[in-house]
């Protein structure tokens, strides 16, 4: 008999936003898995902890955090067998993934080597763009508008195309691409009501126009939201 594999998604931070069945996974589960990188404290498993079946065994998964695909695609081929072996012999296991598993989530790499093995269930989370709008109150698009979702790392011709057309703008993965990516909303004529939102729904949540950021700063954990599209929100120099 194999053991079923949850991967759960534990939300942007605020352990008060799991859903009622990712706590009901988590507080049954007798093995919870989790990736754990070289950034310090795994936020996945901090999120999570206050619904944890205390006698859970818990397995760090180590994931390198470079750029080149190899050594972050062994790490995922060993976390895979460890947990593998754990179905095998018949335990359920939670795998923790901040935010939403499949919404740019690490989970995806396991789900693909595991699914044809043994049973497994995608637990919802809330995800980083939703959590962010909640903290601005301001809708990502309305109507008929299209929203684009953009990764900070694209090249800035495939950016600055995008922006060009959409009137709704969700920019993450933003790090120390920051600086580039705000000349091209300049550019673009999004950064009026651009919000910077950081370590959105933990204690440190920071919401910042955009152009009030001051010079030198990198908001590592953070999504920028931008809106250019035809509603009145009331915000539109992006003052929360």
């Amino acid at each position: 008999m194999s053991g079923t594999l949850a991967l759960v998604g534990v939300g942007p931070g605020d352990p008060e936003l799991l859903t009622l069945k990712a706590a009901r996974i988590l507080a049954e589960a007798g093995v919870v898995a989790f990736p754990q990188t070289d950034a310090g404290a795994p936020l996945a498993l901090e999120i999570a902890r206050g619904h944890l079946n205390a006698a859970a065994t818990l397995i760090p998964v180590p994931l390198p955090m470079a750029i080149e695909r190899g050594p972050a695609q062994s790490a995922y081929d060993a976390a895979a067998a460890a947990i593998l072996a754990h179905l095998q012999a018949g335990r359920d296991v939670a795998f923790l993934c901040e935010g939403d598993p499949l919404f740019y989530g690490s989970a995806m790499y396991l789900l693909t080597r595991l699914a044809p093995r043994a049973p497994v269930v995608v637990v919802p989370g809330v995800t980083s763009l939703t959590a962010a709008a909640a903290a601005i109150a301001r809708p990502l698009a309305a109507r008929n508008e299209t929203l684009k979702v953009l990764p900070a790392p694209l090249p800035d011709a495939v950016l600055r195309a995008e922006l060009d057309a959409a009137p709704a703008v969700a920019i993450i993965k933003v790090g120390r691409h920051f600086d580039r990516v705000r000349a091209l909303l300049e550019e673009s004529g999004h950064a009026s009501a651009a919000v910077v939102v950081e370590h959105a729904t933990t204690p440190r949540q920071r919401v910042t126009p955009l152009r009030a950021v001051a010079a030198g700063r990198r908001p590592y954990f953070s999504t920028i939201l931008c809106y250019a599209g035809a509603e009145d929100w009331g915000q539109q120099e992006g003052i929360a």
